[in-house]
């Protein structure tokens, strides 16, 4: 059994460590403090006895476990990544523990009666009973995805420690910048060398994830024209009011607060603006690649119909794809999942097999080359001051880490 207090301290230790990924940023890493993580990794890694402990350039850190049986079977890795969503403040993390959880309320911070309720996130009743690590409610708790992270180091210190479970030649790799898109840019798909990989970045425990969004972000600029208010009539134009006609005219329930499973949706994130310009942030999101396609010509007619409305050209649209579905990808090796997920029956895991809401290093991976589906990592509420782990779904997910080398090993003797 891998205790679930050396999980707990090394998932704290990790946690504390500020590692914001900056959006608007184009340098790599976006943020320098992702290389304090980083380097604390590295040492760790060789610490517990991994060989060809490398952190490179551009901070992704890579390591390999040697094979410990005298014939060859598929080299598979396990990914995770260090940074944490610039959505939510990953400063000064202060981590608490709540032992024997109640299924009752849990009060994050009593000064700013910040509450953790079950009437809220009906999600926390099903780990009655465990540990859950909470956030004290200023911050995330950076559980996306360092409880992946600390999951795949104790999962190779436990293989380490225990030579008599057999298993083939294992790398693993933490990357920077997944949260802002960028994490798998400039990983090095050859120099990993694995037959196909896993991310450890998804939420409960049980999930089992090769389906995720296409994906692509979308900036509308409108630009408008300040006349003195009291002299503007027939001469001011307002690029704000025209923003609220373009945000009207996408259909209003297609967003993510009211969507689920595979429907997708257009986020308005940001907007900045004054008379003069006004700037909106969208993402575009769906499982569908005709849909999806469909989603980005939408935003270019809205563009080309409010501009001909107004008699001149106002508004540009620029669409960046970030993303696309590693269904495409992930099909013609579904072995890589079935072995995931009889393993999590052979430890009493129920999978939960779905759709990822979102991306994960492994959708542009799978493109590259290393078809990588997704695996929980056992966290909750991401991005936010309501993120909390169960330590007892991270010990599962470290064990089915373990459990999954053996499961190859054992089927391609």
């Amino acid at each position: 059994m891998i205790a679930k207090e050396l999980i707990k301290k090394r998932f704290i230790k990790y946690v504390t460590v500020n590692t914001e990924s900056n959006p608007k940023n184009p340098a790599f890493p976006s943020s320098e403090n992702q290389w304090n993580l980083a380097k604390i990794l590295e040492q760790d890694l060789k610490n517990i006895g991994l060989s060809d402990v490398v952190l490179d350039k551009n901070c992704y850190i890579m390591a390999t476990l040697p094979s410990n049986i005298n014939y060859k079977v598929p080299t598979i890795g396990f990914i995770a990544h260090i940074d944490t969503s610039p959505d939510f403040t990953g400063k000064n993390v202060k981590p608490q523990i709540i032992e024997n959880y109640n299924g009752k309320d849990i009060v994050l911070n009593k000064t700013e009666n910040i509450i953790l309720s079950p009437n809220d996130f009906d999600d926390l009743l099903q780990y009655k009973g465990q540990t859950l690590i909470t956030t004290d409610g200023t911050t995330l708790l950076g559980a996306d995805d360092k409880a992946g992270v600390t999951e795949i180091v104790t999962a190779m210190e436990y293989l380490i420690q225990n030579p008599e479970i057999k298993h083939g030649k294992i790398r693993i790799c933490f990357t920077p910048d997944e949260e802002v898109g960028k994490g798998a840019h400039l990983f090095d798909v050859n120099k990993f060398g694995a037959d196909w990989a896993y991310t450890m970045d998804g939420s409960q425990i049980g999930e089992l994830e090769y389906e995720n969004f296409n994906a692509s972000s979308a900036t509308i600029t409108i630009k408008g024209k300040m006349v003195h208010p009291g002299y503007a009539k027939g001469k001011m134009i307002n690029a704000m009011l025209i923003a609220n006609e373009f945000i009207a005219a996408l259909p209003k329930n297609e967003v993510p607060e009211k969507t689920s499973e595979y429907e997708g949706f257009y986020h308005l994130h940001d907007i900045l603006g004054d008379v003069e310009k006004t700037i909106l942030e969208y993402i575009i999101r769906d499982h569908d690649i005709n849909l999806f396609e469909e989603r980005k010509k939408q935003m270019q007619q809205i563009a080309f119909n409010l501009n001909k409305k107004i008699g001149k050209d106002l508004i540009s649209v620029e669409i960046k794809d970030q993303y696309f579905n590693m269904k495409e990808k992930i099909e013609p090796v579904m072995h890589i999942v079935n072995i995931v997920e009889e393993t999590m029956k052979d430890i009493n895991i129920k999978p939960i097999i779905k759709p990822i809401r979102g991306g994960t290093d492994g959708s542009q991976l799978s493109y590259k080359g290393l078809p990588c589906p997704n695996i929980f990592a056992g966290g909750h509420n991401f991005h936010g001051r309501f993120e909390y782990v169960p330590l007892e779904s991270m010990q599962k997910a470290t064990e089915l880490i373990v459990r999954i080398t053996e499961k190859v090993t054992k089927k391609y003797a």
